[in-house]
Parts: C-alpha cells; structure tokens; sequence
C-alpha cells in the first residue's frame, strides 16, 4: 500500500507540472463557458439539443486528453530510463501501475473538477444554472469517461516504445471509438443475420467506453426514446432502481480486468528485459 501511495504521489507531481494538463484544461473550461454563453436564455435541464451538444463536447475532448496524458505517462518512464531505475528497487509491478493510474486519475479527475465548478459558477451568475441532476450527470459522464478511457491509455503506453507511437495509437483508437464508431457498428451489423444484431450490439457496446459511459447518461437524462428500439433493454435495466449499482459494478469490472491486462504486459517486460 505504501509503494502505491508513493507513486501516486509522484504522478500528481508529475501530472501538475505538465503543460499538457493546464492546456486540455484551458480548452475545456473555454469551450464549455462558450456553449454556455451561446444559450445563456435557456435552462439547462434533461435531454436537449443544448446537453446534446455537450455530451459531444465531452465525449469528443475528454477521451483524447486522457489517451493522452495517460499514454505519455508510461512512455515517458520507459524513454527517460525512471523505468529501469524503479525496477531496481523492492517495487511491484502491480504496486507500480495501481499508483500510476490513481494518480493520474486525481490529475484528470481534478481537471474536470475545476472545469465544472468554473462552469458552475459562470452560469450561475448569469442566471442560467443548471438542473443540479442534470450538472451531476455530466460530472458523471466525465468521470467515467476518464476512469475509463485511463485503462486504455495505460495499455497504449505499456505497448509503445517512444511518445510518437502512443500519439499515433491513442489517435487512432480515439477516432474509431468516437468518431468513426457509429459508421463502423452500422457497416458490421449490416452484415450479419438479423438474429446476431442484438447479441454483437451489446457486446460492441462494453467493449467501447464511450458508447458504454454515453448510453447510460443519455438514459439517465430522459433521452432514452432517441436511442432507436435496439436498445429497449439497456433503457429498462438503467431505470431500474439498482441501475446505478449494476453500471458502477460494471465499470470497476472494466478498469480491473485492463489493469491485470497491463499489469501482466510489463510484468513481462521486467522479467525479459
């Protein structure tokens, strides 16, 4: 516990003395008060056009900070050779990667923080605030985009070797699970029996963090009628009242199996060199 502690301790060091952090936070605190501003007459409640475009604000930049600052993180360790020093010491792997991934989760998860109380405030005083289940919702949302798409940063960075490949990686998986996901679901299902169409869009749905973390906010905000007849299912088990319980077990389930994933990749790359 001790060893987790102190590399956690490092990360936030580390994670505050980036530039990268105060420039994604800049960027969303500017893009956030400007939506804000533009629908400075309306209050902001439940599913509208108005959290429409917001979940896409966030949906769209928080994943790629995160991919990031999370990837970065681990292909700094293996460049700068801090790696190969800690390794020396009575350090486990396991205590290794649980500590980095809290403590660039106390950065990332602070970034957010400070984004929505900005946000919170502003909008406050100019008489537009929010629903306050409606801003605990997308708190949430960020949240569990973070906490999740952290996971795959920590592979990305386990299986690059320098900070370009890891751009390249967390690009390309950040435009297939945001971007490119709708046009991808829709050429693979248009392919398989009808029969199968259920079955793979549920399990695309758990493989992909975004749609997942997206799914269960849209429903939760009152837009699950948008979501088309597919997802009947999805809808009725999020309503229900153990909806909450059976999405967090859901999430803690995902970031525990892609840690033991990560874990094991550099486990062994301490054992081979």
């Amino acid at each position: 516990m001790t060893d987790i502690l102190q590399v956690a301790r490092r990360e936030v060091k580390m994670g505050f003395r980036n530039p990268w952090a105060y420039s994604f936070l800049a960027l969303f605190c500017t893009f956030s008060l400007s939506l804000l501003i533009i629908n400075s007459q309306n209050i902001v409640q439940g599913y509208s056009a108005i959290t429409g475009s917001m979940l896409s604000l966030v949906l769209y930049l928080l994943p790629l900070m995160t991919l990031f600052l999370g990837s970065f993180s681990l292909t700094a360790e293996k460049e700068e050779g801090s790696w190969q020093l800690l390794s020396t010491y009575p350090i486990g792997t396991l205590s290794f990667i649980i500590g980095k991934y809290t403590g660039l989760a106390v950065v990332l998860l602070v970034i957010i923080g400070f984004g929505y109380g900005l946000m919170g405030l502003i909008s406050g005083l100019l008489g537009t605030s929010f629903d306050s289940s409606t801003y605990f919702l997308f708190l949430a949302f960020s949240a569990g985009l973070v906490l999740l798409f952290l996971t795959l940063a920590l592979f990305i960075g386990s299986l690059s070797r320098n900070r370009w490949q890891a751009l390249t990686i967390s690009v390309s998986i950040w435009f297939f699970a945001v971007i490119g996901w709708p046009t991808l679901l829709i050429s693979i299902l248009g392919m398989v029996p009808y029969l199968w169409v259920k079955p793979l869009l549920v399990a695309a749905t758990f493989i992909n963090p975004a749609e997942l973390v997206r799914l269960f906010v849209v429903v939760k905000l009152g837009g699950g009628s948008v979501l088309g007849p597919e997802y009947f299912q999805w809808v009725e088990w999020i309503q229900r009242p153990n909806g909450n319980l059976l999405f967090m077990g859901v999430c803690l389930l995902w970031i525990l199996c892609s840690i033991v994933g990560v874990y094991r990749i550099w486990e062994r790359g301490r054992i081979h060199g």
